[in-house]
């Protein structure tokens, strides 16, 4: 498994367009066999910006299965109004976890 962040600076007027978009892609990645989960997050500070958080089966799953997927030019037409806003998209490994007690 690996995990996309995805951070964005969304402009005020923007955010509730910006989370209707994922709001809807978010049934695209569902669909996704390689998708594993999703999640938006919103600052709780500063309400411009937010973090996407897709959890993938492997970086090749993501890169090659997701994105030359149909499903991917579905997701990207939703979410391509806000590309320029990205400040950040990686992947990361999980190289510890601990549960809180």
């Amino acid at each position: 498994m690996v995990i996309e962040y995805i951070r964005y600076k969304v402009a005020v007027d923007q955010c509730a367009a910006f989370q209707r978009a994922y709001a809807n892609a978010a049934d695209i990645l569902h669909r996704s066999d390689h998708c594993i989960s999703y999640e938006l997050s919103q600052c709780t500070e500063d309400k411009e910006f937010f973090t996407v958080r897709i959890e993938w089966d492997s970086v090749e799953g993501h890169l090659s299965g997701f994105r030359k997927s149909a499903e991917f030019g579905q997701f990207f037409e939703l979410v391509k109004p806000f590309f320029q806003q990205i400040q950040e998209m990686r992947h990361y490994e999980i190289v510890d976890a601990q549960p809180a007690r």
